[in-house]
């Protein structure tokens, strides 16, 4: 634990005391209490912090629990901090209820971010234009040579006839795995956007799977589509992708697996 002083965004005050959080990869995160007596969480961003202070507002409007946005500066984003009882059921329905909130096209109103990587979100018509444009193509440079010949290929020959299932453009958190849900219950760290509503599930079944309670209470409220098992590799290659960027050649083996799935 370590003293602080420092003054935070949204006339919060200042900081009495405060002690690094786990995690916090891409941006310090620390607990802080306030001269008030409520206790927060601050992270400091790499990023403009505007960009997950909407992430997390639009998500909270659609149905999510998400941690409230207590002050906004343009590196500091200052959080409500909760304390959750889990309920992954509960989650798996609130998650269906947010992807029921659709927008006019696939993308969003504006670009910003996966981690700290740039993510660009053209407002498009079709999601395989969109997927392919925005979340594949960008990173076809970061694998060697005759992965990146896969990929294109995929893209060019498979992915058009695989993805489209009539699916609206979904609000989607877009970077949900584990490591971004508090407490079997509350998410955070979005890159929200409007997309296939499977993406969520897809990265979650990536990393660590679909939790059985998770599954189970988002079908009560909205079932996916026939065929999502054939189109999860796909969806899958984005995130490993991002992956690559972050941490390199580890995760050239599973984008090839997910390529050899869908015969590329």
């Amino acid at each position: 634990m370590s003293a602080a002083a420092d003054e935070l965004p949204g006339g919060l005050g200042p900081v009495v005391w405060s002690t690094p959080l786990a995690g916090g990869d891409i941006a310090a995160v620390r607990r802080a209490e306030l001269r008030d007596g409520r206790h927060v969480v601050v992270k400091e961003t790499p990023y403009p912090a505007d960009l997950e202070a909407e992430g997390l507002t639009a998500l909270g409007a659609a149905g999510l629990t998400v941690p409230e946005v207590l002050g906004v500066g343009p590196h500091v984003l200052v959080l409500e901090h909760v304390q959750a009882e889990p309920d992954l059921h509960a989650l798996g329905a609130e998650l269906a209820t947010a992807h029921q909130q659709t927008g006019e096209a696939f993308g969003w109103h504006r670009d910003n971010v996966i981690g700290p990587l740039p993510q660009a979100n053209t407002p498009t018509r079709s999601f395989t234009e969109h997927f392919v444009r925005d979340r594949i193509l960008p990173y076809v440079g970061d694998v060697p040579a005759e992965l990146g010949r896969r990929l294109r290929r995929a893209a060019d020959e498979v992915l058009a006839d695989l993805l489209e299932h009539g699916q609206p453009p979904s609000l989607v958190h877009g970077d949900l795995w584990a490591g971004n849900i508090l407490d079997d219950r509350v998410v955070i760290d979005p890159a929200v956007h409007h997309g296939d509503r499977e993406l969520d599930l897809a990265m979650l079944d990536l990393f660590g799977g679909v939790p059985r309670p998770l599954a189970a209470g988002y079908e009560a409220v909205w079932p996916l589509d026939e065929g999502w098992e054939r189109r999860r590799p796909a969806l899958q290659l984005y995130h490993l992708l991002v992956h690559v960027r972050l941490f390199g050649a580890a995760y050239h083996g599973a984008v090839a697996a997910r390529l050899a799935r869908l015969g590329c």
